[in-house]
């Protein structure tokens, strides 16, 4: 079984996401979603999201597009990698935090990994940052 991992935010879950999700699991079996912790939310973007992780969780968990949706860790973001072992991992078009310092990451667990990035959908419509709030 070959097995997919995607993370977000997924704050105010919209097209774009599900979007994300369907490309994503294109590449596998099994589409594990991870989403963000509020911690690590505010951490990266200086704010808090507009819902909590367990709403964004829940939120995720009905869209039906994943095989297992499951919190990340705020102390360290790759030990979901770890414990996940996918062999394939996703971004969106717009992700770029924890990709630098990945290979690295995944060379200290011994992970044969791939990547790829996921095209984007109607990004001047569709991106959180224009969406805003929910």
């Amino acid at each position: 079984m070959k097995k997919v991992l995607v993370a977000g935010v997924f704050d105010c879950l919209h097209l774009g996401h599900l979007d994300f999700l369907r490309q994503a699991k294109k590449y596998g079996d099994y589409l594990v979603a991870v989403v963000a912790k509020d911690k690590t939310v505010k951490k990266i973007k200086g704010r808090f999201p507009s819902k909590n992780e367990e709403e964004r969780l829940k939120e995720l968990k009905r869209a039906n597009i994943a095989d297992e949706v499951k919190l990340g860790y705020s102390e360290n973001p790759y030990k979901i990698i770890a414990e996940v072992r996918p062999d394939v991992i996703c971004f969106g078009y717009d992700q770029e935090i924890f990709i630098r310092e990945l290979p690295k990451e995944l060379k200290k667990m011994r992970l044969k990994v791939k990547t790829y990035r996921m095209k984007p959908y109607h990004q001047e419509k569709y991106h959180s940052s224009i969406i805003n709030k929910c």
